[in-house]
């Protein structure tokens, strides 16, 4: 076999690639030697046809394989031997002619095929020993806790029937129909609903109107929808929501002791305040996480400058556009909608794509270098965790990720980020820092978007493409 490099442009790299005829022929004499003693043709004993005659019936179709089979497994080879990474699966062309592909089947000419990939850049892990993040944490008070307990046990609290007028604080349950310049419209109407004044779960304006109402009471409650409104077809709309009042109860005592921990399913208040803290701080656990990976990922950025792979880049950028364009389909919205040009959404999304790769493949680096592997365990864990997400379709999913390439890959790759960010913690300098829980959630976008070139126009949903990026870090790996 002769490999010939005819382009080393980049990380672009073209082969050709040659396997003589008379190479083919040797294999090809091979596999029907080994095929005459398991072969049985009528007209011939067991073992005694001749390889002659295989040869007529079935050669064409073994050389065939044969050439299958090299497409399939010399690039691995050839790439091992170069000592090359392919950042993609490389793209195999062969001659399209008829006459030259029945030459090469029936031996008569070479068998040539070009590979066209490209390489995993060559780069140095840095020294972490410079690298020094800043870890926040929040001491959860008491008072907090007892705040959410308050919460948690609400959902235990029990409402009496009343005959007075309800208030503040109170359950009422109606039947309700919204209108829009008279008409319905989708999702505004509903029977025997429960809501509690001043739980703030429905559209401003409208709890604060069912004050004074009482059982039987027929009224219209008129809002305004908010102009961020999810539903963009009700966003800024005036409507007016027909009422039936059905029933309204007072609230009785909310106490917090051991009867009610015991409604929730704890033994005590003790377990029940243990339960919630541990919440609390689960919660800002995340948040301290989220903020020291990425200033993880934005000194590993700074430390490493390479050209990425144009196929891998091409690949999340794709991701990330079809993510941005659906939102903003989702939310009736432009790219003038969000004080940006396509042009330039798409110049700042492009540089997320790199920064994406590029980190990818130095976290893979460093994990390799680490020698961090992701467990058998890890991966079923994972795999529960998903099939968990779609209840009643848990076997659909279970064949998805048996039968789907790459899906498994899928759930290593994220496992394997934050086992190799673990690691990084390990030897880089952390220093401790309590904060109030207002510093620890303040949003650091701003700070982040700073570094990319289209920052100074707002492009749609930089928010979730922002945190994105530490989800998708190892996609490349």
């Amino acid at each position: 076999m002769q490999v010939t490099e005819t382009l080393a442009e980049g990380l672009k790299r073209e082969l050709k690639v040659v396997v003589p005829a008379q190479d083919m022929a040797s294999q090809l004499n091979e596999k029907l030697a080994e095929a005459k003693g398991k072969m049985q043709i009528k007209g011939f004993r067991p073992g005694k046809v001749p390889i002659s005659h295989i040869k007529k019936v079935y050669g064409r179709s073994m050389m065939a394989q044969m050439v299958n089979d090299m497409i399939q497994e010399k690039p691995t080879s050839i790439l091992a031997e170069r000592g090359e990474r392919a950042a993609t699966q490389p793209e195999i062309s062969m001659t399209e002619d008829e006459k030259e592909a029945d030459l090469i089947l029936s031996g008569a000419a070479d068998f040539e095929f070009t590979m066209v990939y490209e390489v995993i850049p060559a780069f140095d892990v840095a020294d972490f020993s410079s690298f020094k993040v800043v870890r926040e944490i929040v001491d959860v008070p008491a008072e907090e806790v007892e705040e959410q307990v308050l919460r948690v046990a609400e959902n235990s609290r029990t409402y009496e029937p009343k005959t007075g007028k309800a208030a503040d604080g109170d359950k009422v349950t109606v039947d309700y129909l919204g209108k829009i310049d008279g008409e319905a419209f989708e999702g505004g109407a509903d029977q025997d609903a429960e809501l509690v004044i001043g739980s703030n779960r429905f559209i401003p304006g409208f709890e604060e109107q069912l004050i004074g109402v009482k059982a039987g009471d027929e009224t219209v409650i008129k809002v305004t929808f908010p102009a961020d409104y999810q539903a963009a077809h009700l966003a800024g709309k005036e409507a007016a929501f027909d009422i039936t009042v059905k029933a309204v109860a007072a609230p009785g005592a909310l106490e917090i002791n051991d009867e009610t921990a015991k409604t929730l399913g704890l033994d005590s208040a003790e377990k029940l305040r243990e339960v919630v803290r541990s919440q609390i701080e689960s919660q800002y656990g995340q948040a301290t996480r989220q903020k020291l990976k990425r200033q993880i990922l934005d000194q590993l950025d700074e430390a490493h400058k390479f050209e990425s792979p144009s196929k891998l880049v091409d690949a999340e950028f794709e991701s990330i556009w079809r993510q941005i364009n659906q939102e903003l389909s989702d939310n009736g919205k432009t790219f003038e909608d969000e004080d940006t040009t396509e042009e330039a959404a798409r110049e700042e999304y492009r540089t997320l794509a790199e920064r994406r790769v590029r980190l990818g493949l130095v976290l893979s680096k460093v994990g390799e270098e680490a020698g961090i592997q992701v467990s058998d365990e890890e991966l079923q864990r994972s795999l529960f965790e998903q099939v968990r997400k779609f209840p009643g379709q848990e076997q659909e999913i279970y064949e998805y990720f048996q039968k789907t390439p790459g899906a498994v890959a899928s759930l290593r790759a994220p496992i394997f980020e934050e086992k190799t960010i673990d690691h990084l913690m390990t030897v880089i300098d952390v220093t401790d820092k309590t904060v109030t829980k207002e510093e620890l959630m303040a949003d650091d976008e701003a700070e982040a978007s700073e570094k990319k070139p289209a920052a100074k126009k707002k492009a749609p949903a930089k928010k979730k493409a922002a945190k994105k990026d530490e989800a998708a870090a190892t996609d490349a790996e």
